[in-house]
This record gives structure tokens, C-alpha cells and sequence, in this order.
């Protein structure tokens, strides 16, 4: 069997070749080698920005060998097992020189690669001696090939045996260039862009987006280090690149040379994610969606965790095929964990969030990760809040992208801008009327929200009511549904959520936003109901706003189980009070839930509707308890709680019991006084 060589879904410098199999014929193992060294030659006119001498001088080698392969392929028939032996081990060894070129021409990891020069020469070295021992089995005399063949073959050996490979030079110089700039960020220095360009200039980092490349790279290996007990000695070093990239990208660069559209909403990659089938991403074993994907040797993929327990229990097979598997090496398939966590984002579905969130280790986002890159993102901050302030349009609008992208998932650089006072003129940019302007903006306040001192900076300069007229009137679909989601943040101090609620424009402006916004728009609108509940007195606004109707619509409109779940959590937050209760009852809403109860596949979905049918009972008397006895699947639905579901909501399913079993063995009696106090029941329309 011949692996088809494929780097997409491996880190750089892994490589996972595999030995062509036993039984596979001379001519076909000749002709896949054949192949591999094609494609290794056609990297000859590929761009390489590090590293470039060792790579030709290890192509040209591969050229010779070609030139002998393609020989041999002519007069090939019965030929001794030392033949296919070497031919076995140039397999191997080509496919790992294969994966390391594919590495030194990767976009995205250039400056990672130069920084590992050493370790690249001493991988070109390793292979290119492992050719020079597996040519040292090949029986030349029992081929059928030319003298000038057999002496190119000859040279190759000699030559593979006294290669040198070492750093080129201009390699070394500019890796001390990055070293010395790093030094610069450590002490605070100033830097010398000039010294800056050189560098970016020398790698073919040309374009904005192609320094954004090499962050998202960057920004993937850290995380993979953490999760690697024993290889967080590189973070140091990928911390310090990032900060230096990040202060490149921001800096260096003017032009963002991307289409808006793609900038942050991504409207093409979500019109392909919305055609995928969600059962893909199931684990085979498990039949939940993967966490951690990971390909075996047979092509087929399971979730990480549930092939190990396979392993665990003794089977050495493919769970999908029954193959027996000759290694049970695990290749992470980051391009699938990457598809699945971009559809989990657009679709709203938990399971790879929580993944995620297991999975990001918090120091990695409050700490800045080594000093280099602490004193480039305080010197990038520096820049960032000066623009804001004297910088063009244009330049205004980029340094609130920048900001956007910069504060999305870390905590440090959220302190750093808040440390450089930022917010005021974000603020000012909510009025722009460009919307590309307000929406960038507006998104990057979102995430300074996340920060605690943020909050009350927001309010203390009027940001209140600027993010509310965003809300009722921003440019873009994306700014409105943003703002809502800034709403919820400051709403989580008890302070702000009352001032909020008593703007008479704010509420209405979110249950407006549930009835007409998009998916995204309601789930961020119903979050910030959810969080300005919690301050008593904004329950009645909520209803008068008419948000009970719309909700209970959803309840039945909706096929997005978190939709659901979070109408249901504001349904059974109003339900807490007397008034909420009867809005919910008014509307007809039991038959509603319980139908909600027995179909739903949501934990939490089931959780609150217990909460809410609690409730009702608790504020809506006997007539309410009566109408729920009468439900023919209601006590199977909370039994069932009571021994799958978490301990919080087997209280609730307890306690709902209990009040149904009192209810029915009073009517049993005779007696229907009611099980509440008469004066708070209420009528169950």
C-alpha cells in the first residue's frame, strides 16, 4: 500500500512517512518512487526563504536518482529482494524529504522555519544520509542499466555521504536581525523599522495578509504547545515572534489587502459551512461530534479519545474497516478540527466550544508569554491609541480592525489598550457613517467589554447610549448584533444592567432584534435579555416589550437547539415572577414546552424547561398543576431527568414531582382544594 503523501493536516517539521507495504510489486513500488522524486524535483522553482542552499543541493540529489529510477524502470523484471530493500528505504526517506520541503515553502510558517534553521539542516542531513545507506544495499551489477547510469549512481553515494549542510549565512544574519529586534521590545526601545522591513523583505512577507498568515500559524502552534507538557520550552520563542508579528502587521503594513466581506464575517467560508452535513464530524465510535480528530493509517478519522479507549480494551483493528492496523500512530487532522470548529461557531452547537475552552489553557490569554512580546504588544498599544486619535479615516478604521483582531481572544492585550485608554475613541467611531468603520468599532468594543475595568470606562464616557443607538440603528446587520452582545458584558455588573433597562429605547430595540434579526442577531439579543434579567426590575420591561409572544414562537419555529435553550432560559427567568407567569400563561405556553421537554435533545434545554414548569406551578396555583397531571409523558420526561440529568436539575424534576404526586393524591382524596395558596393561582389559558 502507498501513502499518498499529504501535509495538510500535520504540523511542520513532523514526519509521518510509512514503509510501502511487504507485498507490493517491484514495478509498483518503482513507479510510486518514481513519482516522489517528480514531485520533490518540481520544487526546484519554488520560493524557499530560508534555508534554500540545502534545499537544491538536496533536490539536485534527488534529480541524479531520478535519472537512475527512470532507467531501471526500463529493464526492471526479476530482481533480487536487496533491490526492493533499497527501494523501500528511498521510499521512506523520499517521503519525508517530500514533507520537508513542503515545510521550507509553506506560506504561513516562513518566520517559524527560519528560526529553526539549525534544526531544518540537521533533517537535510539525516535524510540525505539515510539515501547514502540505503544506496549501499542496491546490487548495481544485477541491474540492467548503462555504465554512465551506474557511475551517476556512484556520485550520488559519494556525494550524499560528504555533504555538509549547515545555516546559510544570510540565514544566520537575519535570524540575529530577529534576535536584536526581540532585545528591543524587551527593553522598550524604540525600533528601527528600516531593520524591520529587511527582515519582513527577506522572507517574502509583502502584504498584510501575508503577515497575517504567519500569526494564524503562530497562533496554532501555541496552542499545541500547551497542550504538550513537555515541549512548552518553544513558547517562550513563539510568544516573542507573535508579539513581533503583530506589531509588523499593524505597523508595516497600511493597506489590508483583503475583501471586507472576508475581513471578519466571512460570508463565503459561512455560505460553505451552512452545506455541510454535521453527522461528517461524528466519531465513528462514539457518534458524538470529535473534539480532537485523528486519522489512522487506514484514512479513516475517530476522535481522539474514543480510539484510545479502543486501544485501551486490546483491539488492534480499525473500528470502521477491521482492518488490523500495522502502527497505531494518531495523525491529528487539524484541517477537519478546524472545519468543525468553524461550523460549531456559525451554527451556535456547544460541544466545540466546550472542547475549545478545555483545551486553551487561560495563561496563554492573561499572560503575554515572554517580554519580548509583552513590550511589542505596550508599544503597539501606544501606536494603536495614537491613531485613533490623529490618524485619517482610513487609518482610524484600520487601527479599529486592529484592535478587533488584537482583543478577540487575548486578555493581555485587552489590558494593554485599556492601560492606553482606547475606549473614548472607539466610542467616537460609533457615529461614523462609513459601516465598515462602526462595525469594526463597535466589535472591538465587544471584546473590551470582556475586560472588568473596561465596563465602567464605557459608561463613565457615554458609551451607553451610543452602543444603543447601534443597536436600534448600525449600518450593518453585524454592528447591531454586536452591539447586543457588548450590551450583555456591561450588563454584568447589577449597576449598569438598571441604567440599561431604564433607557426606554434599549430593551425594545433587543426583542425587535428577536423578531426580525438573523440567527446570530436573536442568540445575542436573547443573551443580553438573559443577563438584564438578572436585575429585578427590568422583568416587567421585558414583557412590556411583548417578548413573551415572540419566544414562545421560537420555541416552535426554531430548529437550533440553542435557540431554544436560551428562550427557554429567559422564559424561566420571567417565570421567577408573578407577572411572568401569567404573560407565559396568557400565551397558552404549557402544551409549548412540554413538547420541547420530550423532544429535545438538549441537557440544558430539558433543564429549564423543568425550571420554567416549576415555576408556572409554584406562581400559577392548582389550575396550572392540573393541566400538567393531565400530560401523558411529563412523569417519564422527569424521571428521566432525575437520573441523567445534573444534580441541579434532578432537584428541580424532584421538586415538580413532588408537587404532581401531592396534587394527584389530593384529587384521589376527593379534596382539589389547590396545592398553593388560592389568592396566587391564576388561570391557565
Amino acid at each position: 500500500m502507498i501513502h499518498k503523501i499529504n501535509g495538510s493536516a500535520r504540523r511542520v517539521l513532523t514526519f509521518p512517512a510509512v514503509h510501502p507495504c511487504e507485498s507490493i510489486s517491484p514495478s509498483t513500488l518503482l513507479n510510486s518512487l518514481i513519482d516522489l522524486a517528480q514531485d520533490i524535483c518540481s520544487y526546484e522553482s519554488e520560493f524557499f526563504p530560508s534555508g534554500r542552499r540545502n534545499a537544491r543541493k538536496t533536490i539536485r540529489l534527488v534529480q541524479d536518482l531520478l535519472l537512475f529510477l527512470e532507467d531501471v524502470r526500463v529493464g526492471l523484471l526479476d530482481v533480487p529482494d536487496s533491490v526492493v530493500l533499497c527501494l523501500s528505504e528511498l521510499h521512506l526517506t523520499f517521503q519525508r524529504i517530500h514533507y520537508l520541503l513542503e515545510d521550507c515553502t509553506r506560506e504561513g510558517a516562513r518566520t517559524w522555519m527560519l528560526m529553526k534553521s539549525d534544526r531544518v539542516s540537521n533533517q537535510f542531513r539525516v535524510f540525505i544520509r539515510a539515501i547514502a545507506t540505503g544506496l549501499d544495499v542496491l546490487p548495481l551489477e544485477a541491474l540492467d542499466v548503462s555504465s554512465e547510469v551506474k557511475q551517476v549512481v556512484e556520485l550520488v553515494m559519494r556525494q550524499a555521504r560528504k555533504a555538509r549542510f549547515e545555516v546559510d549565512p544570510d540565514d544566520k544574519r537575519v535570524i540575529n536581525d530577529i534576535n536584536r529586534i526581540l532585545g528591543r521590545f524587551e527593553d522598550g526601545v524604540d525600533q528601527d523599522r528600516s531593520e524591520i522591513k529587511r527582515v519582513l523583505e527577506f522572507l517574502g512577507i509583502k502584504k498584510w495578509s501575508e503577515c497575517n498568515k504567519e500569526m494564524k500559524f503562530l497562533d496554532a502552534e501555541i496552542g499545541m504547545e500547551y497542550l504538550n507538557d513537555e515541549k512548552r520550552r518553544e513558547l517562550s520563542l513563539l510568544s516573542s515572534l507573535m508579539g513581533f508579528l503583530s506589531y509588523c502587521r499593524c505597523v508595516m503594513f497600511d493597506v489590508i489587502d483583503i475583501e471586507a466581506s472576508q475581513q471578519f464575517t466571512n460570508k463565503c467560508c459561512n455560505n460553505m459551512l451552512s452545506g455541510l452535513n454535521p453527522d461528517d464530524f461524528r466519531c465513528p465510535i462514539s457518534l458524538e461530534i470529535m473534539k480532537d480528530p485523528v486519522t489512522l493509517s487506514t484514512g479513516h478519522t475517530y476522535d481522539r479519545a474514543s480510539i484510545l479507549k479502543w486501544f485501551r480494551a486490546g483491539n488492534s483493528t480499525c473500528p470502521k474497516t477491521g482492518e488490523k492496523l500495522k502502527s497505531k500512530e494518531l495523525v491529528s487532522n487539524l484541517v477537519l478540527k478546524r472545519i468543525i470548529q468553524d461550523w460549531s461557531v456559525e451554527n451556535g452547537v456547544s460541544v466545540a466550544e466546550e472542547s475549545n475552552h478545555k483545551n486553551r489553557d487561560i495563561t496563554r490569554t492573561v499572560l503575554a508569554g515572554s517580554l519580548a512580546a509583552e513590550g511589542a504588544v505596550k508599544m503597539l498599544a501606544s501606536f494603536l491609541a495614537g491613531r485613533l486619535v490623529d490618524g485619517t479615516s482610513e487609518e482610524k478604521n484600520k487601527a479599529a480592525y486592529e484592535i478587533r483582531l488584537l482583543t478577540k481572544t487575548s486578555i493581555f492585550n485587552r489590558s494593554c489598550l485599556v492601560e492606553v485608554v482606547v475606549i473614548p475613541s472607539l466610542l467616537n467611531l460609533l457615529s461614523s457613517r462609513d459601516s465598515f468603520t462602526q462595525e469594526n468599532a463597535i466589535a472591538a468594543l465587544l471584546n473590551m467589554s470582556k475586560h472588568c475595568k473596561s465596563k465602567s470606562m464605557i459608561v463613565e464616557n457615554g458609551g451607553l447610549d451610543l452602543i444603543i443607538d447601534v443597536l436600534k440603528k448600525g449600518l450593518k446587520a453585524e454592528s447591531r448584533q454586536h452591539a447586543a452582545a457588548t450590551l450583555y458584558y456591561v450588563a454584568s455588573i447589577e449597576e449598569y444592567r438598571k441604567l440599561i433597562g431604564e433607557n426606554p429605547e434599549a430593551i425594545p430595540a433587543l426583542v425587535e432584534m428577536i423578531r426580525d434579526g438573523t440567527d446570530r442577531s436573536k442568540k445575542n439579543a436573547l443573551v443580553a435579555i438573559f443577563g438584564l434579567l438578572m436585575h429585578p426590575g427590568n422583568n416587567w420591561r421585558v414583557i412590556a416589550a411583548g417578548a413573551v409572544p415572540l419566544l414562545l414562537d421560537l420555541l416552535t419555529s426554531c430548529d437550533r437547539d440553542d435557540l431554544i435553550t436560551d428562550c427557554l432560559a429567559v422564559l424561566a427567568t420571567l417565570a421567577e415572577k408573578l407577572g411572568g407567569t401569567i404573560a407565559i400563561l396568557r400565551q397558552g405556553a404549557s402544551s409549548k414546552i412540554l413538547r420541547v421537554l420530550d423532544l429535545s435533545t438538549s441537557r440544558a434545554a430539558k433543564e429549564y424547561c423543568v425550571s420554567l414548569l416549576l415555576a408556572m406551578c409554584i406562581n400559577g396555583g392548582a389550575n396550572v398543576v392540573a393541566l400538567l397531571v393531565k400530560s401523558p409523558s411529563l412523569m417519564g420526561s422527569l424521571y428521566s431527568i432525575l437520573n441523567e440529568g445534573t444534580s441541579r436539575a434532578s432537584k428541580k424534576a424532584s421538586s415538580l414531582i413532588r408537587v404532581l404526586h401531592e396534587f394527584y393524591e389530593r384529587s384521589s382524596s376527593g379534596s382539589i382544594a389547590p396545592v398553593l395558596p388560592q389568592e396566587r393561582s391564576v388561570h391557565a389559558w
